[in-house]
């Protein structure tokens, strides 16, 4: 437990801890090009499985280290910001949520991650994406101006909000297959069966032990994961000898505090959380709007800029860095598209290839497996509508392309194919 004598240093400490971890997740990302889309396309284009697996092996070190740490009392994943294992399962925005942002990354040629990396790496496109992605995100989580609707509230809530499930307590494997009280010993045996299984089938490709740069991005990214849920969950102020979590202090903020001075705008981003990089996007408009009021500031946001800084020290130390802008209007227009799908998606399934695919699934969260499923799904079938509407022109049209694209992916029988396979 780290323990501070005023909430002032305590979160300070969660702020810097949130910047430093990132940067070093961003320099290892970029220096060994680990890329969510990346490993969906050379899988889906080249059958080549090396980069996918080293986004295994991430997710695999990530649930090993939570579902240990957590039997061990060292993290606390229940209760967090997000809320993983909220006992309401919400599939339908998971599942459509994670397409849409599988789609968007594609479009636009990287995840909220990525993004982060290139603009450090000096693309200018990925300003416009993050600008696009960070708006959107916004306003699907706050009122229009002079309104108390947000774009969620208008177009998904009404009819997405009754299809959810109420699975109880929580929505983890564990708590679901054992109960509330046998819940910390069944996470550590399906994460640490999981967790294994996800290092062995990396380690034993030869795609991916052709290059060390795949097992070093995931297991990098694992690790930063595993370190973020750490540092937020072991964060406290002592109050009298008495340990009072940043969450806690902050609801008895009239009884403790001497004043409404540093008291942060959202109590709800002071909770035991890792990384995911959408809804800090969107947290960026706002602390941007709101004048760089220091009360905005969270540890999403904190990693938001370590990631960025990280990949630009990477970029300036390995010469790497390269000013890109985009080849043509049609380069433009697929970056917007891709961005407001990516704001949109990566808000519905509460996360993006990061926060959903890895730090979501290392809590067991179902609605982590399902928004992970789909952004696979929505990535893999936009690459093979692009390609085959790329090979055959003008006799490929969308139908056609999608349909043979689900073939290709096995998910509709040989019988129905409408394109040759190339």
């Amino acid at each position: 437990m780290m323990t501070f004598e005023d909430f002032a240093s305590a979160q300070s400490f969660l702020l810097i801890a949130g910047f430093v971890i990132a940067f070093i997740m961003g320099a290892v990302v970029n220096k060994t090009h680990f890329c969510t889309m990346g490993a969906v396309s050379d899988w889906v284009n080249m059958g080549d499985t090396g980069r996918f697996r080293a986004w295994g092996l991430a997710i695999g070190v990530a649930l090993l280290g939570v579902v240990v740490l957590e039997m061990l009392g060292m993290v606390t994943a229940d209760g967090s910001y997000p809320p993983y294992r909220n006992g309401q399962l919400i599939w339908v925005e998971n599942l459509i949520g994670g397409i849409l942002f599988g789609i968007g990354m594609t479009i636009a040629g990287g995840c909220g991650n990525k993004c982060l990396v290139r603009i450090g790496a000096g693309n200018l496109k990925s300003i416009l994406v993050f600008l696009i992605i960070g708006l959107v995100a916004y306003f699907m989580l706050n009122p229009f101006p002079g309104s108390d609707k947000t774009l969620y509230s208008v177009l998904f809530y009404p009819w997405m909000n009754p299809l959810a499930i109420n699975l109880g307590d929580s929505q983890d494997l564990g708590t679901l297959l054992a109960g509330a009280d046998n819940a910390k010993i069944a996470r550590l045996v399906i994460g640490g069966v999981l967790g294994l299984a996800l290092a062995w089938l990396a380690f034993k490709s030869k795609d991916f032990r052709s290059s060390s740069d795949f097992a070093v991005g995931g297991i990098v990214v694992g690790l930063c994961v595993l370190a973020a849920w750490y540092v937020t969950s072991n964060i406290s102020v002592n109050i009298d000898d008495q340990p009072y979590s940043l969450s806690q202090y902050y609801s008895e903020w009239d009884m403790l505090a001497e004043s409404e001075a540093g008291k942060p705008a959202l109590g709800a981003a002071l909770a035991p959380q890792s990384f995911t990089f959408i809804n800090p996007m969107g947290q960026a408009v706002g602390y941007a709007a709101g004048g760089f009021n220091s009360g905005l500031l969270t540890f999403g946001l904190m990693a938001f800029f370590g990631v960025a800084a990280g990949s630009l020290a990477w970029a300036l130390v390995s010469r790497t860095f390269r000013i890109e802008w985009f080849a043509s209007w049609a380069d433009f227009t697929s970056h917007v598209i891709g961005a407001g799908l990516m704001g949109i998606g990566g808000v519905l399934a509460m996360g993006c290839t990061v926060g959903q695919a890895i730090t979501g699934v290392s809590t067991l969260a179902i609605g982590s497996f399902i928004a992970f499923a789909g952004i696979v799904l929505g990535s893999a079938l936009t690459m093979k509508v692009q390609f085959y509407q790329m090979m055959y022109e003008e006799e490929a049209s969308f139908a056609k392309a999608l349909i043979t694209g689900l073939v290709d992916l096995k998910l509709l029988p040989e019988s129905l194919r409408k394109l040759e396979k190339v």
